[in-house]
């Protein structure tokens, strides 16, 4: 029987569909929410992007769960999860900008957000364990799950970690493209 989380993992990609479609549909703009939704945006799209740049374009794989090396420098020094702390920023401002069902749309989504990756981020961990032992264990003890740290945790395996800025651009294609579509749908939505 396939786990749950298994499943969630696999369709994380599409589960913000019929937020954003009711959120379009839905959508009452006013200028200042327009612009701090774009803010709140820019710092969740900033925050996968850092993330995506030191853990490479494996963090888009939808099979099983995976990984070839225990990422903990850039923004993982922060966070274990970056990319998921982005993306719930991201739907947060997508909801923000929108004025939809506000503030419930908002609410419900983050809410649903932070239990779908929290069910992820469990199997994640399970296997990160099995996969980096004590490495993770050390790893899981000093850098949160969801709320960043002020100051980077340190560790000697940071060290050897690069970032790659092309790499990550070339991974978030996808993202950029629907940050882009759903703002423009918006702007529609507001002038019509």
């Amino acid at each position: 029987m396939t786990d749950f989380r298994q499943k969630l993992f696999h369709y994380r990609g599409y589960t913000p569909v019929p937020f954003l479609l009711v959120t379009v549909v839905f959508a009452q703009p006013v200028l200042p929410a327009f612009f701090i939704g774009v803010l709140v945006m820019a710092i969740g799209e900033f925050t996968r992007f850092w993330g995506v740049a030191y853990a490479g374009p494996l963090t888009r794989v939808t099979g099983a769960v995976g990984a070839p090396s225990l990422v903990v420098a850039g923004p993982f020094s922060h966070v274990r999860n970056p990319l998921y702390v982005g993306n719930i920023l991201l739907y947060v401002g997508v909801g923000i900008m929108a004025g939809a069902l506000s503030p419930w749309l908002v609410i419900s989504a983050a809410a649903y957000f932070v239990f779908q990756y929290s069910m992820i981020v469990s199997l994640e961990e399970e296997f990160l364990e099995k996969e980096f032992g004590d490495s993770y264990a050390e790893y899981r003890r000093n850098v949160p799950r969801f709320f960043p740290r002020f100051t980077p945790w340190r560790s000697e395996k940071a060290a050897g970690q690069s970032v790659d800025w092309k790499g990550a651009i070339k991974s978030e294609r996808r993202t950029f493209q629907a940050i882009a579509l759903v703002t423009l749908l918006i702007i529609v939505r507001w002038v019509w």
